[in-house]
Parts: structure tokens; sequence; C-alpha cells
């Protein structure tokens, strides 16, 4: 879930909520659960230490193994002071990212991309240091620990993640939640909180006003659908909040009356809960406002999105390079699909269609054809796999994204990056409005944000939230996480 930018909140004046705010220092709940978010947050710092020491030592053994370079052999006291000065400096850089503090990064990507950059910079200023210093050591055993470092961490992250997870799952360090709304705000919301665990929070309950609501049960949003919460008609209660032990509760309805908010904030208060809300929804405009803290105030200026000439240009080198080599090493794998949907079904193996790209310009995208022939050429893209439009080995290609391959021509063009928002049919950007529309502002690419989330089940333009977030965060690092998340994600078979 995107980060969310300060918006429009109900007009609510400090003595109306005082009773509310009176409450955020008395929960027991919430104390508990910070103490363990505290106490996890420093098994993670340690845990992140003795990772990158061992993927050092990693890193020294296979340069042993290997004879890299000279063979130097280096005392164990020499190699345990580079390999702490390693950890020490990662668990800075990852500390000044913001990756020790509770809230999940968005789809876990930012994570990757700070021990991306995190380990990159640490090598590069060891690097130096061991070239203009009398401290040298082997460039090559550098290089390794230039590969190492990244890899045992985000292992490691992997395993922490599943750790806090498990405990939060017998209940420790968990603060109950009931979402007031569950619409599709609500519903998204409920997803993004279960596949955070670091945030500690469970959702256990809809409450809803609205008659029209029929679902009994929402489910999360994910491929496996772990969890799901029980709908009941409100309004909410104090009692209600009691019976779940609930003590937060969650206003999933953006538009929510000043009236509707005190009278949840008071019911909340009566019960001992504390109240967080989602911010009113966004418009094209509010995507370009930036917000400063001045001494305390809050400044906000309209400010457009600068187009980072800097990046562009590594990113195309970045594309042009990654794809040539894709090209290279995949051609058998492209000529053996191709054969295959030759052989299996009727028609050509590659799939041509109009799309929509950079700055509204059409351009011809390559897929490999994964329905049958007579299938329309435009139409909204099947969500699911057991669609008769799709042929058998069409919905192999799908699950594991290898119809996208073809589309590395489209970068080699430079009408598509690896890393972007995905490009839509033409009568579907007539449909666009105005925020829709600053998807195009950057290149379209193969994966994205968008891609590595189970909203992907649903179309794009209605999780916008995803492509705006990286339009306004994109950078290297972060295109390298994507690309490592969407190799892992496609291994899944998701």
């Amino acid at each position: 879930m995107a980060t969310p930018v300060p918006a429009r909140v109900p007009q609510v004046s400090a003595a109306e909520l005082s009773a509310h705010l009176s409450n955020l220092g008395k929960d027991a709940t919430a104390q508990k659960s910070s103490r363990f978010e505290a106490l996890v947050t420093l098994c993670e710092i340690l845990a992140d230490v003795t990772t990158v020491v061992c993927a050092s030592l990693f890193a020294y053994w296979i340069y042993h193994w290997m004879g890299i370079g000279q063979h130097v052999n280096y005392s164990l006291r020499r190699v345990a002071g580079v390999s702490f000065f390693f950890a020490f400096a990662i668990v800075l850089l990852l500390d000044r990212t913001g990756a020790y503090q509770a809230g999940n990064s968005l789809l876990r990507v930012r994570e990757t991309e700070g021990i991306l950059k995190a380990s990159v910079q640490s090598c590069l200023f060891a690097f130096a240091v061991s070239y203009f210093s009398k401290y040298m050591f082997s460039r090559g055993m550098l290089a390794i620990d230039f590969l190492a470092i990244p890899a045992f961490l985000v292992i490691q992250k992997q395993f922490v993640y599943w750790i806090v997870r498990e405990l939060h799952s017998r209940g420790y360090g968990v603060r109950k939640v009931i979402i007031y709304g569950a619409g599709m705000t609500g519903r998204r919301l409920f997803s993004a909180v279960a596949r955070s665990p670091k945030l500690g929070l469970d959702p256990v309950l809809f409450v809803d006003d609205d008659p029209t609501v029929q679902s009994n049960i929402v489910f999360e949003s994910s491929y496996r659908k772990r969890r799901s919460a029980q709908v009941v008609q409100g309004p909410l209660s104090s009692d209600l909040i009691r019976s779940h032990a609930a003590s937060m509760v969650i206003i999933g309805i953006p538009s929510a009356s000043r009236e509707k908010f005190l009278e949840i904030a008071n019911v909340a208060n009566a019960a001992g809960a504390t109240v967080s809300f989602v911010p009113y929804h966004l418009d094209s405009s509010m995507f370009l406002v930036e917000y400063a803290d001045i001494d305390g105030l809050l400044l906000a200026s309209f400010r457009p999105t600068a187009r980072q000439g800097h990046h562009e240009l590594i990113k195309r080198a970045f594309d042009f390079g990654a794809s040539l080599l894709l090209l290279v090493l995949a051609a058998p794998v492209l000529l053996c699909i191709a054969a295959i949907i030759r052989i299996s079904s009727p028609g050509s193996a590659i799939f041509v269609q109009q799309r929509i790209g950079l700055r509204g310009k059409i351009f011809n995208l390559y897929k490999f054809r994964t329905m049958c022939t007579d299938a329309p050429q435009y139409d909204y893209s099947p969500t699911s796999t057991a669609d008769p439009r799709i042929t058998r080995i069409g919905r192999f290609l799908r699950r594991t994204s290898l119809d996208e391959l073809p589309q590395i021509m489209n970068v080699l063009k430079g009408e598509m990056s690896l890393v972007g928002p995905r490009p839509e049919m033409p009568f579907i950007v007539e449909g666009y409005n105005a925020l829709h529309r600053l998807r195009l502002m950057v290149k379209p690419g193969i994966t994205g944000l968008w891609q590595l989330s189970a909203d992907r089940a649903s179309p794009i333009h209605e999780n916008i939230e995803y492509d705006l977030y990286y339009i306004r965060n994109r950078c290297f690092f972060m295109d390298l996480a994507i690309l490592l998340h969407t190799v892992i994600f496609a291994a899944k078979g998701i």
C-alpha cells in the first residue's frame, strides 16, 4: 500500500477530540505492543549485524576456495574487523532509510531497495578506503562481499518476517483492530495491514452501516487468502469493541463526514480504544503537492515532479544492457516457447497489440500469444486462468509471466522500460481521468509495483496508488528491488 500523503481530513477541533486523545497514553495493549516492537527492532538489528558478518566471512571463504586474485592470506582478526565494519555501516545506512520503523515497506520492495543501496554504498566506501589507505584488502574479496551481503540480508529479512508473523499469530505484540467501512478502501486497508506483520495490528472485524454491503466475510486480497474477517451491520458500539477486545478502530471511509467521524471517535473513546483513519482520496492536483516542516509549520507547495534526467539516463543504459543480455541468454527459451505455442494451437506465436506509452504515444507491444485466435484483439484482460479464451499453454505462460518476455524487444527499441507502469490499451486510456493520466508521465514497463501486488487481479486503473507511488519515488535501486521481487514472484508461479 502506498505511503499516504497528508490530505483533507474531517475538520474536528482540538476540544472535540481531547477526550479521545487522552486515551492515547492509557492503552495497556498499545504499551505492550510498543515494547514488543522495540524488542523486535533490537533483535532485527542484531540479526543484521550477525548476517553481514557471516556474509563477509563467507566471502573470504569463497575468495580462498576460488583462488581469486593474488590469493592473499589475512588474519582472522583482520577479516573480522572488516566484517564488523561492514555490519555497522550497513545498519546505520538501513536505519537512515527507515528500515527499522514499525510499518512494513511498500510490498517489501522499499526494504529490499534499502538493503541494495546500503550494501552498494558500504562496499564502494570499502573500495575507496582499501585503495587510498594502508588498510589494503583484495578487490576480489570485496567484490564477493558486494554480492554476498545483499543476498544474505534479503534471505534473513524473509526469515525475520516469518518469525514476527508467527509470533503475532500466537498473540504476542498484537493489537486487535476493528475497521469501520467494508467498502473498497476498507478492504484494501485490511489486506495491507494483514500483509504487514511488523505493524502488529490484527483486523478482526468490519463494521458497516451501509445495508447494501452484501458480503458477510471479507478475505485478504492475496493469492492464498490466509486471512478473513466478518462484516457486521452497524452502528459501531462500545460493547462491540469490548466484546472483540479491540484497542483500535480504523475509519476506512475517506469521505466520512465530520459528524460520523466524531461519533466513531466518541464510541471508541468510551471503549478505551484509539482511532486511526484514511485521509480523503487524492485528486490529480494533490499528487503535485509537496510538504515541508518549517519549525513545526506544515507548508504545502504545488511542485510538478522533476524529470530526474540523471535517473532516466542511468535507467536507459541499464535497460538496454540488461535487455540485450537477457535476449541473448533467453534466446533458446524464447524459441522453445514459440514452437510449443505453434504446435499446441493454430495461429502466430507472437501477439501484437497497440498500447499507449510515454506522453500518450502509441506503440506496438509484443507478447507470446496466450489466447485463442478468435478472441477479440482489444478487450479487458482475463481475471482468471479458467477463462475459456486462454489456451492450455497460455495458462502456464500467464501464471509464470513468461508471456511478457517478447517485450524485451520493446525495451531495446526504447518504447518500454524493464520497470514502470504497465501500458494500457487505447480504449482504456480514453476513459482515463486526470489522475489516471499521470501514469503517462513515465515510460511504461514490463514489471512494476502493481504486478507484485495481489491487486493485479483487478484492473490497473482501480489501483492507481501503486503507479503514483512509483512515479514519485522512482530511483535506480527501487528498480533493482522490483526486478528482484519479480524474479522471486514469478519463480513461485503466482
